[in-house]
């Protein structure tokens, strides 16, 4: 009998609910480690972080479009730009966010293919709560003409950081005061929204994890003691 290939094995980590700059630093913590690795010869840990954040707009670095930054931050928000892909979008409560801090050379070495993947995930994750969502030509995840999930990330030296935020039961009067990923005439949804019923973080965040093992053909563990030891000794070198 052929033996069976070793899947990929991620550290999955849940944030709770946190502020977008806390979120972005614990990124850079994690993405900096992979740098360090490969630097040693070590193989610092791929992650999968999940968590929800306090009303924020972001947008991608390159993105001078955004005028109106004062207007924004009097709705209640934060603004912060990122080194991520895409034009202006908004986070917050009731969105399922995940941060993928991968090495693509353990997986699929191939942005547009990791792209796919994550628009995959995704689709699954919806398919789950019995909600249709596809692919199309714009970014993300759609269900007809409205966007129930974002996808925005960031690449080097093929580590992978930002990703992907699932609309699950967020205020979707947010999105009013701009226009998402800067796509004129679309819409956006949430789960709870195309199934009538009020499907919260919690609840979509195992259909979610069991969709990215699915996908990534990985295995998703849990953060434990013996895994941050691993992670602070990484940080020493």
């Amino acid at each position: 009998m052929a033996d069976k290939v070793r899947r990929s094995v991620i550290l999955y980590k849940n944030l709770g609910r946190i502020n977008y700059k806390e979120g972005l630093a614990t990124m850079k913590n994690l993405t900096k480690l992979h740098m360090k690795s490969t630097e040693s010869k070590l193989q610092a840990p791929n992650t999968l972080l999940i968590c929800e954040h306090f009303p924020v707009y972001t947008t991608g670095i390159r993105d001078k479009s955004v005028k109106d930054i004062d207007y924004l931050e009097r709705l209640g928000a934060e603004f912060q730009y990122t080194d991520r892909g895409g034009l202006i979008t908004f986070h917050g409560p009731g969105q399922l966010m995940c941060y993928p801090i991968l090495n693509l050379e353990h997986f699929t070495k191939n942005v547009q293919c990791y792209n796919k993947q994550l628009e995959e995930v995704g689709i699954r994750t919806c398919k789950k709560f019995g909600v249709v969502a596809k692919r199309t030509a714009d970014p993300g995840v759609w269900v007809d003409d409205s966007k129930i999930a974002a996808i925005g990330f960031h690449v080097s030296r093929w580590v992978t950081s930002h990703g992907l935020a699932l609309n699950c039961n967020v205020d979707l009067s947010w999105f009013d005061h701009i226009v998402p990923c800067g796509l004129v005439g679309k819409g956006v949804t949430s789960l709870s929204v195309e199934t009538w019923k009020n499907i919260s973080v919690e609840q979509a965040t195992t259909p979610f994890i069991e969709s990215f093992q699915e996908v990534f053909n990985c295995e998703i563990t849990q953060v434990d003691s013996h895994h941050e030891t691993e992670m602070k000794n990484c940080e020493k070198f």
